[in-house]
């Protein structure tokens, strides 16, 4: 049955279940499968529901959650909203400029010799490309390489957003920036250093607010915890990183760019007046771990479909591989998330395999040796390393088969 959804933070209605299962099915008759499948229409839809989200804050693409230039290009073609890319390695940066891509920001520190190296090859180009970093080591290390290389890196310091309360640290292990004085030591060698550094953007990712579901079903009193939570923390954080960004103005750093958020955080982010942009990706591909926020629903957009090839019992199907589990804390979250038809359950004691995942099925379901069943993974760029292409649905009919990251034979990390 369809899932109706209302507001204005909804991407659009979801589609009757069988009636969208079937028209998958249709468009994937005739190709071998397992097979990763993107919807455009529920993508764009998605992408106009994070632009509205994001209020006045244009959105840097977290390319980790995409992982395939074609989306990319499509994505960035629809609003000159969306601006910049936030990226996951130097070499990967490096690659996208070659592609055509501009205003690249990695948001993870780059020590490796080779990838600065990239790094540098970029910058030589003329691409306006980013690093971010969190020490004084760090930053000894990119000086003394960026004077090897005859170029000056442009960083961005990572500011943590985590908060800490009693008992319990709220949100990820990141920066060991967490305060003005923190940030002016870094920012004070930087400017020391102006010969071969030069700092530019703060960054700061509130995976506690962005990452974290607070409506989860049976979730009853965790909910409510992390709702409170999320609450407090945001009070804590917005101000931490507006008394940051005062104090390195008031030094005399001019920061190009403020950048925060996350797919699950986009409204709370533009409340922050000291941001300047917003970072997101996930929510294009709408993956599992986004199921279960209170103030937003965006559509599953993409999915895998693997072929029945065997009946072990009644009432259970056996599919080819299927293994694709997401990354994080291990957990039944993390499991790829069996969609349509609607109804089937992966086995406790098995799960999704290496080379075969058995499903049981809802009654009056029987599907035929070979047909499609589809599958959500629990996080969204992941999935493209499982497969070389990515199918392209418009309507009825499949439009593209593109490459990901892993068919133009790149990996990363």
């Amino acid at each position: 049955m369809s899932r109706p959804e209302s507001g204005p933070l909804v991407a659009a209605s979801f589609a009757d279940d069988d009636a969208y299962y079937q028209r998958l099915k249709r468009a994937l008759a005739g190709r071998s499968l397992p097979m990763m499948l993107l919807d455009l229409d529920r993508l764009e839809a998605n992408a106009h529901a994070m632009l509205l989200r994001a209020g006045r804050l244009p959105i840097r693409l977290g390319t980790k959650s995409i992982r395939c230039i074609e989306v990319l290009r499509r994505v960035m073609a629809l609003s000159p909203q969306f601006q910049g890319l936030l990226c996951f390695s130097a070499r990967e940066a490096d690659w996208l400029a070659r592609e055509g891509f501009d205003d690249l920001l990695i948001a993870y520190p780059t020590i490796d010799p080779l990838e600065l190296s990239h790094a540098a090859d970029a910058l030589r180009r003329g691409s306006r490309l980013t690093l971010t970093v969190d020490s004084i080591e760090q930053c000894t290390l990119l000086a003394a390489q960026a004077r090897a290389h005859g170029v000056r890196f442009r960083l961005s310091l990572d500011l943590d957003m985590s908060s800490s309360v009693p008992g319990l640290w709220f949100g990820v292990r990141r920066s060991p920036i967490r305060d003005a004085a923190a940030a002016l030591e870094v920012a004070n060698f930087i400017k020391a250093n102006a010969d071969t550094l030069q700092l530019v953007g703060l960054m700061g990712y509130e995976g506690q607010i962005a990452g974290l579901q607070d409506r989860v079903p049976g979730g009853g009193a965790r909910n409510l915890m992390v709702r409170v939570l999320k609450r407090r923390s945001l009070r804590e954080i917005h101000a931490r990183r507006q008394a940051v960004v005062d104090a390195l103005e008031n030094a005399g750093f001019a920061l190009e760019f403020v950048n925060g958020g996350g797919t699950g955080s986009l409204e709370d982010t533009a409340a922050d007046r000291s941001v300047t942009e917003a970072a997101a990706g996930s929510g294009l591909y709408a993956p599992g771990l986004f199921d279960y926020f209170g103030h937003f629903r965006h559509q599953a957009a993409v999915f895998f479909a693997l072929p029945v090839v065997r009946r072990p019992a009644p009432g259970i199907v056996t599919c080819t591989g299927g293994g694709y589990i997401g990354s994080g804390p291990a957990g039944a979250d993390r499991l790829p998330r069996p969609f349509l038809p609607a109804g089937m359950k992966l086995l406790d004691l098995e799960g999704a395999g290496e080379v075969q995942t058995p499903l049981s099925l809802p009654p009056g379901l029987n599907p035929a040796l070979g047909d499609p069943l589809f599958f959500r993974h629990a996080k969204a760029g992941e999935l493209a390393e499982r497969f070389e292409r990515v199918l392209l649905l418009r309507g009825e009919q499949i439009v593209g088969d593109v490459p990901t990251y892993r068919g133009q034979h790149q990996s990363f990390f």
